[in-house]
């Protein structure tokens, strides 16, 4: 088993007044040699956007893009046709493939919109771009992991181009469970949401996020009521 722990204080930071960003690995103008990419994850960025501001059309290719709602309403407008918004509870997905332009704002103009938006390289390059999203039940990820994204086409899933998963878990204080990975080589990038937790004798707290691979089961035990976003990738 082989571990990388990243401290949250040692994430990237810069607050440009509309968007106050976080950045686990090299993004934009903040760079750090050490914290390139996680296997075939290369972006978690952990966002805050001010009331009605927001990501004006920019473009992307050849990266499958995930956001996690965390707070308040995220509109998206796409070049595939694609308007709508999204809000805590529900997933979007996006392969930018061959080539997409898209936006992003605050759908409130009181509230901030908190989310995570995490990047992959793809499987496939070249695809033919495409959009989903989908609203998941938190209950269902009571003191479990519940996948929220995978390679496989399942109703019960979004779909992802790589052999990628993506889960969710809400833990009660002093809840044990081992997180199992779902195929042999991959590795998983746990970022833990709230709370606290010790994964396999390491102390984790509130967005601190470990990377483990080398292993086929990781033991997790929750010191006080958690939310854990499990990312697992293949490693090379």
């Amino acid at each position: 088993m082989k571990k990388i722990f990243h401290p949250a204080k040692e994430r990237g930071h810069v607050d440009h007044g509309w968007l106050n960003a976080y950045h686990s690995f090299s993004f934009a103008g903040w760079q750090d040699e050490n914290k390139v990419h996680f296997g075939l994850l290369r972006v978690l960025n952990d966002d805050t956007i001010a009331p009605a501001m927001g990501f004006g059309t920019h473009p992307h290719d050849n990266m499958e893009i995930v956001t996690i709602p965390l707070k308040g309403i995220l509109e998206h407008k796409d070049s595939m046709g694609n308007i709508g918004q999204i809000k805590p509870g529900e997933i979007q997905s996006m392969s930018a493939g061959t080539g997409v332009l898209h936006s992003e704002y605050n759908g409130s103009k009181t509230e901030e919109t908190k989310l995570f938006q995490i990047w992959v390289f793809p499987k496939v390059k070249n695809i033919e771009p495409r959009y989903d999203q989908k609203r998941f039940s938190v209950e269902d990820r009571k003191n479990k992991f519940q996948i929220l994204v995978s390679p496989g086409k399942s109703p019960d899933t979004m779909w992802i181009n790589q052999d990628a998963f993506f889960s969710l878990g809400n833990f009660e204080k002093g809840k044990s469970i081992d997180y199992k990975m779902n195929l042999k080589g991959n590795g998983v990038y746990l970022m833990l949401v709230d709370g606290e937790i010790e994964v396999e004798g390491q102390k984790v707290a509130r967005r601190d996020a470990i990377g483990i691979w080398d292993t086929d089961r990781i033991n997790i035990k929750a010191n006080a009521d958690s939310e854990i976003l499990a990312i697992e990738v293949p490693m090379n």
